[in-house]
């Protein structure tokens, strides 16, 4: 979470080669950045994501722009066989092996540098993917819910915790107030990047809307796909099941 406000109108390898060079700036302060900012919420929202995802022992799961591997590590508590944790920004990988070394199991967590929009993975090779705070960020949302679709098994669930916007308009406007005045001038103070955190708000307000999300779930190959609001709308749960037709039917250009 951080960066120039442009960089939400850039498209395609600009605006990935800026939000790579972005959260490597801000990769040592992210974690206490983000629990900070979220008042510590974020760890519960992980919680209840990673309920939703319904991780079984032995199974093996994939978590998109994993970061530090907060996501990850919530997902490891519960047995699986394999986490592999993707990410276009190679210091925040660093960092999370750095991490992974001192979790119990951490040696199942597979660390990969990597696009979410063109994943290296062959077709049917997890059980669950995740996606904590990161799909603002791509610049094809609906090419990386294909690549989501194709590389689950069918059956396998899609879980996606995202700041989608508030629903409620008087709610949305005072937080958006905290997003563009508050929250900019506390990320630059403790990251010490000046243009840091001035992104978050602007991203988020380019988010689709809920419906429209949804859609393009559905239209990849998502069976019972819905939102789960958290803490007023202040976060939210994108939830689906890749359906067994999915595996061979052709995804949207």
């Amino acid at each position: 979470m951080g960066g120039r406000p442009e960089l939400v109108g850039l498209k395609g390898e600009e605006r990935k080669s800026g939000v790579r060079e972005m959260f490597d700036r801000i990769s040592g302060r992210y974690d206490l950045l983000n629990h900070l900012l979220s008042g510590g919420m974020d760890v519960l929202w992980r919680r209840k994501a990673v309920r939703l995802l319904g991780v079984k022992a032995g199974e093996d799961y994939l978590d998109l722009a994993t970061g530090t591997g907060d996501y990850a590590r919530e997902i490891l508590k519960h047995g699986p066989r394999q986490v592999i944790a993707l990410d276009l920004a190679p210091k925040m990988l660093e960092i999370l092996s750095q991490k992974a070394e001192g979790w119990p199991q951490g040696e199942r967590v597979r660390c990969l540098q990597g696009d979410a929009e063109q994943l290296e993975l062959p077709d049917a090779c997890v059980d669950g993917v995740t996606i904590g705070f990161g799909i603002r960020n791509f610049p094809d949302k609906e090419k990386a819910l294909g690549e989501c679709a194709r590389v689950l098994k069918p059956g396998g669930r899609l879980v996606i915790l995202e700041l989608a916007g508030i629903p409620n308009p008087l709610l949305n406007r005072l937080f958006g107030l905290y997003f563009k005045h508050v929250l900019p001038r506390i990320g630059a103070l403790i990251s010490g990047d000046a243009e840091a955190y001035t992104y978050l708000p602007h991203s988020v307000e380019a988010f689709p809307a809920r419906d429209t999300f949804l859609g393009w779930m559905r239209a990849r190959g998502f069976t019972n796909a819905r939102c789960i609001d958290l803490t007023l709308g202040i976060s939210s749960i994108f939830v689906g099941t890749r359906s067994a037709a999915s595996a061979s039917a052709p995804t949207p250009d």
